[in-house]
Order: C-alpha cells, then structure tokens, then sequence
C-alpha cells in the first residue's frame, strides 16, 4: 500500500511540472525536474506522515492560462492607431502677378505637367519627384509626401505643395518667367493637409488644415483652385479698399471746402479700375465657375465647400461688391458735379459771347450816329 501512495505523489508530481510549463513566462526558462527516487524513506516520523495523509490523485486538475499574456507573432508599436496622423503636407498661396502664360509654362516643363482631369483651361499642375524632400517619409507610401506640387493659374495664383520655405523662390521663379504684371509685393498665405488613412469621414477640418484619409492629384487641384482663388479675391479687395479710401478723401475734402480738385482724367482711370477689377473677380478668378473635380465626386465636392466656406469666400465677395457700390455711386456723383462745372462753363461762354456781341452792336450804332452825312 505504501508504494502505491509513493508512485501517486511521483505522477502528481510530474503532472504538476507539466502545468507549470504550460504557464507561459517571458522573462526565464522553465525549471528542469528532479529526478525522483521510488524508493521509500526509512525515516520513521516521515514514513508515519505519508501514512496518515490521504492519497494523491493521479489526474491532474485544469489549469487557467491567461491568453493576454502571449505574444502573437508582432508587435503592437507597428499597429497604426485610429488618432495616429501619418503625414502633415504644408501647404502655401502666393499671388503674384495679373496674368500668367500658361502655355509657354507648360512648354518649358512638359515633362512635369500632371495630365488634366477636367475641361478647366485656367490652370496647370506641375510635379516634381526628381528629389527627396524633408517631408518625405512622414506618410505612408503612395502618398504626395514624396512628391512636390505646383498648381498655377492664369490670372496670377500659384499654390506649393509640401515645399520648404528655403524653396519656395526657386519655383515661385519658373512662373515668373511666363508672367505679366509683376507685382511690387506678392500675398502670400499658410495651409496645411494631415493624413490619416483610418479617419471614418472623408475629411474632418481644423484650425489652418484639413484632415483626409489620403492626398491625391484631384484633392491637390481642388485644394489649389479654392486657395488660388482666396489669395486672388484678397489682392483686388485690397485694390478697391485703395479706391474707397480715396474717395473717403475726397468726401473729406468737399465738407471742408465745398468743392474737389480732381479732373475729368482721373475720374475716368477710377472708372475703369473699378470695372477691370470686378470683371477680373468674375471672368478671370472664375469665382462663382463650378469645379468639374467637385461635381463629379462627392468627395472632392465636400472639401470644395468645406474651404470656400472657410476662406468665407462668397461672404467675401459680397462685402467686395457692396464696397464697389459705394465707389460707382461716388463716380456718379462726381461725374454728375463734373458736368454741372462744365455745363455752368458753357453757360458763362454763352453770356460772355452776347455781352461782346451787344457791345459791338452798341458801338456800331454809336459810330454810325456820330458820322457827318456827306
């Protein structure tokens, strides 16, 4: 009876062994066994305790193994988080110039023009991946990090893409060599795109950027025209605030002394500024023209309406023609004094031709009185 008790404390032994090898441990190896002795132990208080405790069973009990604790094969560093950003692409505006030759650019830098996707003449897209950026790397491959962009547009805009400062004068010249109407000093403004590849809406906005699961060549030309147009729309408000300031001068002027200095010249050269610029805004900016990219996707329509309505373009233009009122209601006024002068110029002719006409009158009738009829 006493070897059988012997050989069931070796088996649980060894079932016990087994279990604890079954325990995953990531810092140490399992402990080796001891061999164990069948033989009984001749000690008698040690042989008096094996007999007086009850048997081992033989079946090993079940083990709870906490799966949380293994590996599986990577590791949890390399899995992109939902809130992980993979890319940021700076984005800048300048608008330079009036008028941009966009064939003679397309010429010169055929082998960098993006094939155009939509009917819009009033553009070009250039890209540039003959060299790394500073940028590169920071989004996942297949993304623009890797690339640089140029959208240029004829009436004077052109957008950069994920170009340094350092850069920017060295591709802001290529479109000054096909350009007319320099500038003396370009307006220049800051965005920016964040990648994330698990954002759950097309797009999700923010202070100064837009977040999009990915940047492709069509998001470049709609992100382009939107900012191409801003910076445009900010350098004729500030001509036309030039002209209402002018005016406000002027208005000054005529409270004080009842009367202005300006001629008929330079009425009419305020004139034509005011109509060239909102001809300009309309026709050449193409401020209210749809984007072909935007109603073919609705995706591209979103981030389409999303910046116009950032950038408040239409609000913009509104405050833009309400100031052009003002200054075409002055130039009536003026014109209208302007006529008023040369009528009352006319008028003082007028009388001054039939006061010598009376005097002449007068003295042919004196001379004629006075002579000795013969």
């Amino acid at each position: 009876m006493g070897r059988w008790r012997a050989f069931s404390l070796l088996l649980n032994h060894i079932s016990t062994a087994s279990t604890k090898c079954l325990t995953p441990n990531k810092t140490s190896l399992p402990p080796r066994l001891t061999p164990l002795h069948l033989s009984l132990p001749s000690t008698p208080t040690l042989r008096a305790f094996l007999t007086s405790t009850r048997p081992f069973s033989a079946i090993p009990s079940r083990v709870l193994v906490d799966t949380t604790d293994y590996d599986y094969g990577y590791n949890n560093e390399f899995v992109p988080k939902e809130d992980e950003e993979t890319g940021k692409i700076p984005i800048k505006a300048y608008f330079l110039c009036t008028s941009i030759n966009l064939k003679s650019m397309q010429a010169e830098n055929l082998s960098n023009v993006v094939p155009p996707s939509s009917r819009s003449s009033n553009y070009i897209a250039l890209r540039y991946c003959d060299f790394p950026s500073e940028n590169a790397g920071l989004g996942v491959k297949g993304s623009l990090n890797s690339c640089r962009y140029m959208v240029v547009f004829q009436y004077g805009s052109a957008v950069l893409f994920n170009i340094e400062d350092h850069e920017v004068e060295t591709y802001l010249d290529l479109v000054r060599r096909h350009s007319s109407g320099l500038l003396p000093e370009m307006r220049k403004d800051d965005y920016a795109v964040k990648e994330k590849p698990l954002l759950d809406e097309d797009m999700k906005g923010g202070p100064d950027y837009i977040v999009l699961k990915t940047l492709d060549t069509d998001g470049v030309r709609v992100i382009g025209s939107v900012l191409g147009q801003s910076i445009a729309l900010d350098y004729f408000v500030s001509q036309v605030d030039g002209m209402v300031q002018e005016f406000a001068e002027i208005n000054r002027g005529m409270e004080k002394t009842g009367t202005f200095t300006m001629d008929k010249k330079k009425l009419l050269q305020l004139v034509g500024k005011a109509n060239s610029n909102l001809a300009d805004v309309i026709l050449k900016v193409g401020l209210f023209d749809r984007s072909d990219i935007a109603w073919r996707d609705a995706k591209y329509a979103q981030i389409y309406e999303y910046l116009r309505e950032e950038y408040e373009v239409t609000q913009r233009f509104g405050n833009l023609d309400f100031k052009l009122k003002f200054v075409e209601h002055n130039i009536h006024f003026l014109q209208e004094v302007l006529q008023n002068r040369k009528s009352d110029l006319l008028e003082w002719c007028i009388i001054g031709l039939l006061t010598i006409e009376n005097c002449i009158s007068i003295y042919e009738i004196v001379r004629d009185s006075n002579a000795v009829p013969l």
